[in-house]
């Protein structure tokens, strides 16, 4: 199975029963319409907690009708990502999204050892992207999270991206695991990782996927790329994962999808209790929105 666009996890989100998206630090216009969308669709039911009488200004503004929805006021973004993790931990919330607070307030929350949401796995960011010059949605891993992962950190990566495809009904999806080539090269340490990565997965170290590496970017991609350079290799041409070596790349590589090469992507946070939406204040709502029911069908 392979999707084509963004609309067909909306879709998937829909079929599914609302989840309960509790949104800390909400008093947000863009967080608060994609919200509103989401709302309106069916995916969630949605909880705020955040400035109360600022999150009610800016729902009047954009004719977002709170009458049945919980709201919880609290002033202190830091606070709020407190409560909002202990609702999750009451079994009272299915899906975390980041409002108007610092990303590191609320991954402390997150990560607190006794209250939060921590499962033992490294947290990782995962974009799932719909691009106009590409056959089919492509994920990307690991834009904002893990600066330079080591082995052990690119292994919990890979598993937590598959996941998400597992979840979506992709049985097997293909991992390119790429650098600056498509060999591996000692004094260049992303060849030896995947090489490391698709040794692991060929002896069932990683399950559940095809891991090949490593690729430069147009051999993950491209078939014809891949074919120039005497490449055989059932991912080539073809991942469904594009797994970064680090952070800088992946972020690189990310955000010039978007910004240059016309791309609408969803994004969440993977390796807590429950999916984070954890966006940029430079994403769109539309992404916003399809982050939101990215994280609500696989959930």
């Amino acid at each position: 199975m392979t999707y084509k666009s963004l609309n067909e996890i909306i879709s998937i989100a829909k079929a599914k029963e609302s989840k309960r998206l509790v949104v800390t630090a909400a008093a947000d216009k863009q967080v608060l319409e994609a919200v509103k969308n989401a709302y309106i669709e069916g995916i969630i039911i949605p909880i705020l907690i955040g400035n109360k009488s600022e999150i009610e200004k800016i729902c009047k503004e954009i004719d977002f009708d709170l009458s049945s929805i919980e709201i919880y006021d609290e002033l202190n973004p830091a606070i709020s990502s407190i409560k909002a993790v202990a609702l999750i931990k009451q079994d009272k919330a299915d899906i975390l999204m980041k409002g108007l607070v610092s990303t590191a307030p609320l991954l402390k929350a997150v990560l607190d050892k006794d209250n939060g949401l921590t499962t033992g796995s490294t947290l990782s960011h995962f974009a799932l992207i719909e691009s106009p010059y590409y056959h089919k949605l492509i994920g990307i891993t690991d834009a904002a999270m893990n600066i330079l992962p080591s082995i052990t950190e690119k292994v919990s990566i890979v598993k937590n991206a598959v996941e998400v495809f597992h979840k979506l009904g992709v049985e097997m999806p293909k991992v390119a695991v790429v650098g600056p080539l498509e060999v591996v090269n000692p004094k260049i340490e992303s060849t030896t990782h995947a090489a490391m990565l698709t040794m692991m997965n060929k002896r069932g170290q990683i399950k559940g996927c095809l891991v090949d590496g490593p690729f430069a970017i147009d051999n993950a991609v491209s078939k014809e790329a891949a074919e120039h350079k005497g490449i055989v290799s059932e991912v080539a041409g073809d991942a469904d994962i594009l797994m970064a070596p680090d952070l800088n790349s992946g972020n690189i590589l990310y955000k010039a999808l978007i910004f240059m090469g016309g791309s609408t992507s969803a994004a969440v946070i993977l390796g807590a209790k429950v999916p984070i939406v954890l966006t940029s204040r430079a994403d769109t709502e539309k992404s916003k929105m399809m982050s939101i029911a990215m994280a609500a069908a696989m959930s």
